[in-house]
């Protein structure tokens, strides 16, 4: 089985805008380092855009994609990997609300429901949901 760890800015339960509520097991600075990481799933909504201020989260983010390790991220969540700098010349996805992040970021722009780009999987926006996890888990068992 998969062990989930859930990584926090801080270790503060959070509030999802529709309502559900989170509390991290670990904050960004209490977090494992990428080498003990099989990846990392950036979530959608306004989080990402907390997310990618943080240096820590973008850092852990550039390590496990250096490692060539599973970066997946779905709707607003692509902010994130746009601020590690780690799309340019790639495939991407998401909200179209980051379309022209995407591209000004030198990522390449495909308007798909969910997809594998390499080690990255991208899914675009929640009703993709069920196309992106199938991507997800299908990522994550070949690393097995």
């Amino acid at each position: 089985g998969a062990q989930v760890i859930v990584i926090g800015l801080s270790n503060e339960t959070v509030h999802g805008k529709h309502g559900l509520e989170m509390t991290p097991d670990v904050s960004i600075e209490e977090a494992p380092k990428a080498d003990t990481l099989d990846g990392i799933v950036i979530p959608g909504g306004w989080a990402p855009d907390k997310l990618r201020r943080s240096q820590g989260v973008l850092q852990l983010v550039r390590d496990i994609h250096a490692q060539g390790k599973i970066v997946g991220t779905i709707c607003h969540g692509g902010w994130v990997p746009i601020s590690a700098g780690i799309i340019k010349g790639r495939k991407a996805t998401g909200s179209t609300g980051i379309k022209d992040d995407i591209t000004n970021a030198g990522g390449i722009w495909v308007n798909e429901e969910a997809f594998r780009e390499g080690n990255m999987v991208w899914g675009r926006v929640v009703e993709d949901i069920p196309a992106f996890c199938r991507e997800l888990v299908a990522a994550f068992a070949e690393r097995t």
